[in-house]
């Protein structure tokens, strides 16, 4: 006989601002309408921002791609397909592989889509408006770009911002530490 479903648990009362951890930062995040759980909606809503702010439409190669890595990267993440994650289920399943050979896919196709010249980089008005669509404190954007932008050339690589990204996520120690979020 089936078991029946408990209701979602809430993650902490931590929010994008305060939480303490990095973990539950980007949990934060990644619950747009802060009622403590991410939904699907909530995963794609910041895709959603991010065509938006790129002024991309639907059929935009780069937003197809970005969709693809979404589905891919929810259909890991929602693993018993309830349409919901809640914070234990995220910090459960988040670690080094995962961001490997999920995460970095579907945040590097939401990178490609705010760089919108092509050129590999995004300059800090690209970084910022893919931070605020993403759902990161706008406040802070200048000391996050500064703090990836280490050669000091005014543009973050793809390289560096998937690493960064990583780094926080496993505990290694990010370059950008406080100012990703």
């Amino acid at each position: 006989m089936p078991q029946p479903r408990t209701a979602p648990q809430p993650a902490p009362a931590d929010t994008a601002t305060t939480a303490t951890t990095p973990k539950a930062r980007i949990y934060a995040m990644l619950d747009t309408d802060g009622d403590g759980v991410a939904s699907r909606h909530d995963y794609f809503v910041r895709i959603e921002r991010a065509r938006q702010a790129t002024g991309r439409s639907h059929d935009d190669p780069l937003v197809v791609a970005a969709l693809t890595a979404g589905e891919r990267a929810w259909a890991a993440m929602d693993a018993n397909g309830d349409g919901v994650m809640t914070y234990e289920e995220y910090v459960a399943w988040v670690d080094a592989d995962k961001f490997d050979n999920v995460c970095r896919y579907a945040l590097g196709a939401l990178f490609d889509l705010a760089d919108t010249d092509q050129d590999g980089a995004l300059d800090r008005s690209q970084f910022t408006a893919l931070r605020q669509a993403l759902g990161n404190r706008a406040g802070n954007a200048d000391a996050a770009f500064d703090a990836l932008d280490g050669d000091g050339d005014g543009r973050i690589s793809r390289v560096e911002y998937l690493a960064s990204i990583r780094a926080f996520v496993t505990g290694d120690g990010s370059p950008m530490g406080e100012a990703l979020y």
